[in-house]
């Protein structure tokens, strides 16, 4: 077998391994970008978890098929750019997006989370979402709001007692 052929073939095993390890991925169209803009985009992504490379779409292609993921593989025309978010499904969502708003030459094309082909329109809609650590913390403090003021009553409750019997 000719060493090109490995090398494509080690490619398209890596490109594999990202997408069967990653919760969500996102495909974007990066054209038009600065080297500058890139660089930025690159930092952003890189400091919240977010894996971003650029592949060859036949070999994108390649490895989606091979997991079954056939559907994605209409959006992978032209200069396309992956995100692979390992730990929450919506970090790579939430900051392309975010940086698309400033930088009208990205472009988020489709994404796949946990095995399920996302559009345009559900990508965004996932960028929207807070994160898993936000949740947590409204339904934790949602919890903690009633027991708060149920304490304050009882509170206020025992202080009244306390001032009816030193009278």
């Amino acid at each position: 077998m000719n060493k090109n052929r490995e090398l494509k073939e080690a490619k398209v095993a890596e490109i594999k391994e990202k997408l069967e390890k990653s919760k969500a991925v996102v495909l974007a169209k990066y054209q038009g970008l600065t080297v500058e803009e890139d660089t930025t985009l690159r930092k952003n992504l890189r400091e919240a978890g977010v894996e971003y490379k650029v592949y060859k779409n036949t070999l994108v292609i390649l490895a989606a098929k091979e997991l079954g993921l056939d559907g994605i593989v209409e959006y992978l025309e032209g200069p396309i750019s992956v995100a692979f978010g390992y730990e929450d499904v919506t970090v790579a969502a939430k900051v392309l997006n975010d940086f698309a708003k400033d930088h009208k030459s990205l472009e988020l094309r489709a994404g796949i989370v946990e095995g399920e082909i996302f559009d345009e329109a559900k990508i965004k809609q996932l960028a929207t979402i807070p994160s898993k650590e936000i949740l947590i913390a409204k339904l934790l403090g949602s919890i903690k709001s009633p027991i708060s003021s149920f304490a304050r009553v009882l509170s206020a409750i025992a202080d009244s007692k306390g001032t009816e019997s030193a009278e």
